[in-house]
């Protein structure tokens, strides 16, 4: 299991029905029984993915008599979003660098030179031989 934050984080996003956990979440506080009904699989399985994005601190469990409901933890996804906005921001200035050099591509007019062909006594020339 990761030890950092983090990578608990993003180890538990890694999982689609994770992220569709946490997307039924945000609209508040839901019981294992509502998180488990649109999903193909037990209701231990989801408690399993549950166990996982509580541990990554994503999620709070609590109990109330016979209801368990869960809620949503957003700091730990606002960490990653974080950590994730540093490379945004590289790949926008690459990005921007690029399209800087293609624009200075299509105003300035390439000059390509096209050899000339020479002839086997032009080549005498060049090499400082003699006319005949």
């Amino acid at each position: 299991m990761p030890t950092d934050h983090l990578s608990a984080t993003f180890a538990a996003l890694a999982d689609p029905t994770r992220r569709a956990i946490l997307a039924r979440l945000v609209s508040g506080e839901t019981s294992v029984t509502e998180l488990a009904a649109p999903f193909e699989m037990t209701t231990p399985a989801v408690t399993k993915h549950l166990k996982v994005l509580e541990r990554a601190g994503l999620i709070t469990r609590s109990r109330q008599a016979q209801w368990r409901p869960c809620q949503l933890n957003a700091a730990p996804l606002h960490q990653a979003a974080d950590f994730i906005e540093q490379y945004r921001k590289f790949w926008e200035q690459s990005f921007d660098r690029l399209d800087a050099y293609l624009k200075t591509m299509q105003t300035t007019p390439q000059k390509t030179k096209i050899p000339k062909k020479i002839s086997p006594k032009q080549m005498e020339n060049k090499n400082g031989r003699k006319k005949r």
